[in-house]
């Protein structure tokens, strides 16, 4: 058996930042990890660049079920303190569309960071550790592992969610959550492509990118959208799947930026299909307006057929079929029911010593390096209010 003040199962971005913070107070602190490498879905954030946070955060970034929940930690733990952090470690940094920041190098900077702020502190790392039971018994929590079994007094779940399942992600925090009496928001992919019926008119348009919004579930993101082989991706995309929910409409607005009513009432010489070519992919126009459409002059348009081709370019909605699914989800909705979570320290309210960080809540950042600040600042938080327990 062995013996620790606080076991924290998940070694990715908000485990590590727990574990240094809460040995930097003194206390042993023993990290067990189900992969062989720590913090796999750090390599891999970003395209390999680990968007870490954003210019730009607030609570409406956020989706859950407790609007208020995130703002306590994201206060105590700003994107400035993230910012300020990088600069210190030496991380260098760029800054990208919409705010968002990633490292120059390579996400392995992150991961070296993490991993030294952990051995300075004087925690103990136990990779391809997988869990298979937790209780509590006489005080203490009993993780039963691969390993052995583990006792300790707090126990931390920094497991994640069940998102990109080939990085090792599971839910195995959730169940055990579960165990603990917590309830668990039902779980989905977020950040992901969205899969088109097959009677979609606009199949065959892989490869093109534009500008786009997008509205679903009442929000509506303005962002690049990519066309693939089974529907459509991109960021505009990715941002909308986090609020869509199966039979529900997405509606596109291909010319966010532009009036195509305004400019067909204008009138003027040339045909119809020709003046939309020259705002859009023609590929896109064809497929929208069909052949004796797109060679009507545009002097010729009735006001109702000009409403219908503005409904075509600025409204053409669609219920998808589904999304691409946990594989190709960058992140996951649902979680750990944070009604019986402190918002300050992370801690359960039903079960004393027990606590949650990162993705394992339902908590679900936008695209753009939300969910790893919530990361860092939901794993600040619970590991300050561990550092400063006695022992």
């Amino acid at each position: 058996m062995i013996t620790t003040d606080i076991l924290i199962i998940g070694a990715g971005a908000s485990g590590l930042t727990c574990a240094a913070r809460a040995a930097s107070g003194g206390h042993s602190v023993t990290l067990i990890e189900g992969e062989e490498k720590p913090a796999r879905k750090i390599l891999v954030s970003g395209g390999g660049k680990c968007n870490f946070t954003n210019m730009e955060v607030a609570p409406a970034n956020y989706i859950c079920e407790n609007k208020h929940f995130c703002k306590s930690a994201l206060a105590r733990w700003s994107q400035w303190d993230t910012i300020s952090a990088f600069a210190e470690w030496g991380i260098p940094y760029e800054e990208r569309e919409e705010g968002r920041l990633f490292c120059l190098r390579s996400a392995a900077d992150v991961t070296a960071m993490l991993m030294q702020r952990c051995k300075e502190s004087g925690c103990n790392l136990h990779t391809g550790t997988k869990v298979t039971e937790a209780g509590r018994k006489d005080g203490y929590f009993h993780v039963v592992t691969s390993r052995g079994l583990y006792r300790s007094k707090a126990l931390v779940l920094a497991t994640g969610s069940p998102a990109w399942p080939q990085t090792g992600a599971d839910d195995t925090g959730h169940r055990i959550a579960a165990r603990f009496g917590h309830r668990i928001v039902p779980v989905r992919p977020a950040l992901v492509p969205l899969v088109m019926p097959a009677h979609w008119p606009l199949h065959g348009l892989s490869g093109i990118s534009l500008p786009a919004a997008v509205t679903c579930g009442g929000k509506t993101f303005t962002e690049p959208l990519l066309f693939t082989h089974k529907g459509i991706s991109g960021p505009v995309t990715l941002q909308a799947s986090s609020y869509w929910k199966p039979r529900q409409p997405v509606c596109i607005n291909f010319l966010p930026h532009e009036d195509t009513a305004a400019l067909l009432r204008r009138g003027g010489k040339g045909k119809t299909g020709n003046l939309l070519c020259r705002l859009l992919p023609e590929r896109l126009v064809t497929s929208l307006l069909d052949e004796p459409l797109r060679h009507r002059n545009i002097a010729e348009l009735s006001a109702p057929v000009i409403e219908d081709i503005a409904t075509r370019v600025h409204r053409h909605t669609v219920v998808p079929e589904r999304t691409e699914g946990m594989r190709k989800a960058e992140a996951a909705c649902g979680g750990v029911d944070t009604a019986h979570v402190s918002s300050k320290t992370m801690e359960s309210t039903l079960v004393s010593g027990l606590y949650f960080t990162g993705e394992i809540l339902d908590v679900t950042g936008h695209l753009g390096g939300y969910n790893l600040q919530w990361a860092w600042a939901s794993g600040h938080a619970a590991g300050t209010a561990l550092k400063e327990q006695k022992s």
